[in-house]
């Protein structure tokens, strides 16, 4: 296309649980283009949730084509785009083969709970035989369960991505076969799609960044390396792992397509890359997102605070060699995910926005309440075997009343993880920045509100998750001046104005609800053991 402009941009692929995006973005955080495309999702067991890595990879190259094109359209060269980064769907697991670069089956999604007897297995190993801290030094018992999640930041979970990978070995014979011939490459979603995007077999650039290895149960949180005690324990040979990178530096080029040569500089995972989206880069900062989950992050600078309330320590980001900064964490498994339920599984409603439509027309829940653990309880409460629950059904019950009661899950469950970050930074947050694709109806908003009983602010730009992968990869090549290290750097970024949600419950009905939604959530608890088989 003749006089194109040429301009100073840069990309963000940000790979969801259910779609792709590419964003491209100017130095004020404005998207100039952008492309978006679903990606099939396969549930072929109670409790399983799977995605072809194929797949998810087409819908990659087809939205960064797409978002040039229309870079294009809008009159800029695609040369504008100077540098990418990449943000993903955590803990999802993949597996390939170091020969041919191909899947070996499709990868687990984070919010599968198939893996609940893994996690009983391990649970027990962890009882009975210890972890080996030391040569010939085995810690067990509440010991083993202390030094575990001291390494690691975490707990055994269905949630943790060894514990996906370590199924895989178990139940596919060309996975086992693949990991005992040193064939076996795993990695998250960024992993798959930087190996895939830099020329895949040809090149084998196998890194991952420390956000998501620090969600795997394989990473010492304190060195930022693979700890060989981790591994050991889980039974995972070290030849299958990649790189650990920081989040912000140059990995590679892309080896095909409209931008073949550009660099990708940033990698996160998507909570994170919104923590840096929001700018939440200092120590006592916080904000959440609700998408198909929701995940509340509060920056704790560079020092790892060890939760004793149900909260995980994380890596919040790393800049190039500079000191990694921490977070602590609050993980929701169902969010936006319980929306499309009501829209996909029940008819309930014909779009997700009906649902605060819905929730409008009626005063309350008459009483009902909706404990969405379709895979669990994460956050605070960390039970597999939890189940959902929809309680206090009357005649009186209609679907306005199951919406609304919803809405109010996603605010109950903000407020218990808000209830044990106050408990362990002793810190009590007066408002909560919010983003993700769940927040852009009202009436989420003031729920949210009511029953947490804090300010929400939600900032007009919304795109945080995308916009902190991009921030990153700017940052790694100083565009635009960028400096994740220099809050400053970014002042331009993101100006635009934020809307405030105040609560206007009275705080005897606040506390009276608090109390109704705990009595429901005692109910759902271990419905499903799992079997150490």
């Amino acid at each position: 296309m003749a006089n194109l402009k040429q301009g100073e941009f840069v990309g963000s692929l940000d790979c969801g649980t259910t779609s792709t995006r590419f964003l491209v973005f100017d130095k004020y955080a404005d998207i100039v283009a952008q492309h978006q495309l679903e990606y099939p999702q396969y549930y072929p067991e109670p409790s399983w949730h799977e995605q072809d890595p194929d797949e998810l990879m087409e819908s990659c190259d087809v939205c960064i084509t797409e978002a040039s094109k229309r870079l294009e359209e809008a009159g800029w060269a695609k040369e504008s785009i100077k540098v990418i980064g990449i943000t993903n769907q955590r803990e999802s697991a993949v597996a390939w083969s170091r020969k041919t670069g191909k899947p070996l089956c499709r990868l687990i999604v984070w919010d599968d709970s198939r893996t609940k007897n893994t996690v009983a297995h391990f649970e027990h190993k962890l009882q009975t035989v210890g972890i080996e801290v030391a040569p010939g030094e085995f810690k067990k018992g509440d010991a083993g369960v202390q030094a575990l999640r001291q390494l690691s930041g975490l707990p055994i979970s269905t949630y943790f991505s060894a514990i996906k990978l370590r199924w895989m070995i178990d139940h596919h014979e060309n996975v086992r076969k693949a990991h005992e011939e040193d064939d076996l490459m795993f990695g998250t979603v960024e992993s798959w799609i930087v190996y895939r995007l830099t020329g895949g077999a040809q090149t084998n650039l196998h890194i991952t960044d420390v956000t998501n290895a620090s969600r795997t149960l394989l990473m010492n949180l304190s060195t930022l390396t693979w700890d060989p005690i981790l591994s050991k324990f889980f039974e995972i040979k070290d030849s299958v792992l990649p790189k650990i990178v920081s989040s912000s530096e140059v990995y590679g080029e892309l080896a095909y397509g409209p931008l073949k040569g550009v660099k990708i500089a940033g990698l996160a995972g998507d909570q994170q890359a919104a923590l840096v989206g929001n700018k939440c880069l200092k120590q006592g900062e916080a904000k959440c997102t609700y998408g198909t989950g929701a995940f509340l992050l509060f920056c704790t600078g560079e020092d790892i605070v060890t939760s004793k309330h149900g909260l995980l320590s994380t890596v919040a980001y790393r800049d190039g060699n500079n000191k990694p900064v921490y977070a602590l964490e609050g993980s929701i498994a169902v969010a936006g995910s319980a929306i499309k339920w009501l829209r996909d599984s029940m008819s309930l409603v014909s779009s997700a926005s009906e649902v605060n439509t819905l929730a409008e027309s009626v005063p309350g829940t008459g009483g009902v309440y909706f404990v969405t653990a379709f895979s669990g309880l994460l956050a605070p409460y960390w039970d597999p075997g939890a189940a959902g629950l929809l309680i206090g059904l009357s005649a009186y019950t209609t679907p306005a009343h199951i919406a609304l009661a919803t809405l109010e899950a996603n605010a109950f469950q903000t407020r218990a993880i808000l209830e044990s970050m106050k408990l362990d930074s002793r810190t009590d947050l007066k408002h909560l920045k919010v983003d993700g694709g769940m927040t852009n109806g009202d009436k989420v908003m003031k729920v949210l509100a009511d029953l947490g009983g804090f300010t929400v602010i939600r900032p007009e730009m919304r795109e945080s998750t995308a916009l902190g992968s991009a921030l990153l990869a700017g940052s790694a090549v100083r565009l635009h001046g960028w400096d994740i290290s220099q809050p400053e750097t970014l002042a331009e970024v993101n100006t635009k104005g934020n809307a405030e949600f105040k609560p206007s419950m009275a705080e005897p009905e606040r506390e009276k609800r608090w109390q109704g939604w705990q009595r429901a959530v005692e109910r759902s608890r271990g419905w499903e053991e799992g079997i150490d088989e």
